[in-house]
C-alpha cells in the first residue's frame, strides 16, 4: 500500500465534478437515503449514514438535501427499493476497474455499465474477477499547508490513533485505516485538532498499473462514462497515479 496515493487523483478530478454537482447531489442522495433506510435516521446512532453525511458536505451539498433524503427514507410512506450492485471489469491497458452502484433496476445499470465498457476500450469481467485486486480501506488526507507538524510527528501521532500507514507528499498526509478502524482514526485527528480535507472508505488497489498517454486517456474517457451514469456511485482502478 505504501506509496500508493490518491490525492493527485482526487485533486484532478474536482474541476469536473463541479461541472457536474447536480448530478453528484442526486448520487449522494441516495447514498444517504440507503444508510437512513438501513440504520435509522440518527446519525450520531448511524455510522454509515455519518459516513455519507460527510461525504455530501465534503462536496458542499445544502442541508436541506441531506435532511430531505433521511426525511424520504424514515418515511412511513416510502416504497423506494435500491439495490448495491457491483461491477468489475478491465480498462485500457489491463487497468482493473471496479463499479459500485445503487439501483432500483438491475437490469438498465447492466446494460449502461456493460455499453460504458465495451465502447471505451474496456472489457466487463465475471463476479470475482477483479474484486480480489483490491482492499477496503479508511482514507484520510490532511492538507500540509499552514500546519505546522513534521512527517515524524505526524507519523506517530496517526498510528497513536490506530492508523496503517501514512503517506507523505509536499502538499499533504495521506492516512490509511483498517476499514474497521477508520470512523475512531478520523474522529481522534479531529479531536487532536487536524482539519481533514478528505476522509473516506476506499478501495486500494494492492498493485498498480502504469500507462503511457493515449491509454490513460481512453481510461479517463471510460472512467467518465461510468460515472455519468445516474446509477453508478463510485469507480475505483489500479491506474497508478
Amino acid at each position: 500500500m505504501s506509496g500508493h496515493s490518491k490525492w493527485n487523483n482526487i485533486q484532478g478530478r474536482k474541476n469536473a465534478q463541479d461541472a457536474k454537482r447536480g448530478k453528484i447531489f442526486q448520487k449522494l442522495s441516495r447514498e444517504i437515503y440507503m444508510a437512513a433506510k438501513a440504520g435509522g435516521g440518527e446519525v450520531a446512532l448511524n455510522p454509515a449514514l455519518r459516513l455519507a453525511v460527510d461525504k455530501a458536505k465534503a462536496a458542499n451539498m445544502p442541508n436541506d438535501n441531506v435532511e430531505r433524503a433521511i426525511k424520504k427514507a424514515t418515511s412511513s410512506a416510502d416504497e423506494a427499493n435500491y439495490d448495491e450492485v457491483t461491477y468489475e471489469g478491465y480498462g485500457p491497458g489491463g487497468v482493473a476497474i471496479l463499479v459500485h452502484a445503487l439501483t432500483d433496476n438491475r437490469n438498465r445499470t447492466a446494460t449502461n455499465v456493460r455499453v460504458a465498457f465495451t465502447r471505451n476500450g474496456g472489457n466487463l469481467g465475471e463476479t470475482g474477477s477483479v474484486n480480489y485486486l483490491f482492499d477496503r480501506k479508511g482514507y484520510i488526507a490532511i492538507e500540509r499547508e499552514g500546519l505546522a507538524v513534521s512527517e515524524e510527528t505526524m507519523f506517530e501521532d496517526v498510528l497513536e490513533a490506530g492508523a496503517e500507514d501514512l503517506i507523505s507528499s509536499p502538499e499533504v498526509f495521506e492516512i490509511y485505516t483498517a476499514p474497521e478502524d477508520f470512523t475512531t482514526v478520523r474522529d481522534q485527528l479531529e479531536k487532536d485538532g487536524f482539519t481533514l480535507a478528505q476522509a473516506e472508505l476506499t478501495m486500494v488497489p494492492q498493485t498498480t498499473i502504469v500507462l503511457n498517454d493515449e491509454q490513460k486517456a481512453k481510461l479517463e474517457q471510460l472512467v467518465e462514462k461510468l460515472e455519468d451514469d445516474d446509477d453508478v456511485s463510485e469507480v475505483f482502478t489500479s491506474l497508478e497515479n
